[in-house]
């Protein structure tokens, strides 16, 4: 991980990719949001918060290792959105 920043703008640029995904869909299907596309971008605006707080944690040991599984954790979280999207058509 090169720094901090470039961690916080990865949670940022993926997630908001994310949330762009699911505009994109209920544009080219329904042209209005549906209960589940709402949910999704609710998950993806409260995975959003929670790694933002998490990056911004002070009380670390370890930073190295405390930011890589910051990094797994956005992955994970992302697949698991991206399958989301693909279950809403």
């Amino acid at each position: 991980m090169a720094n901090v920043r470039n961690l916080k703008k990865d949670i940022n640029y993926v997630l908001g990719d994310i949330i762009e995904a699911v505009y994109l869909f209920e544009l080219s299907t329904t042209g209005k949001p549906t209960d589940a596309s709402n949910a999704v971008i609710d998950e993806a605006i409260n995975t959003f918060d929670a790694l933002i707080t998490k990056v911004n944690a002070k009380n670390v040991e370890n930073k190295k290792a405390h930011f890589k599984q910051i990094n797994t954790e956005l992955e994970q979280a992302a697949n698991q959105l991206v399958a989301k999207i693909n279950d809403l058509q």
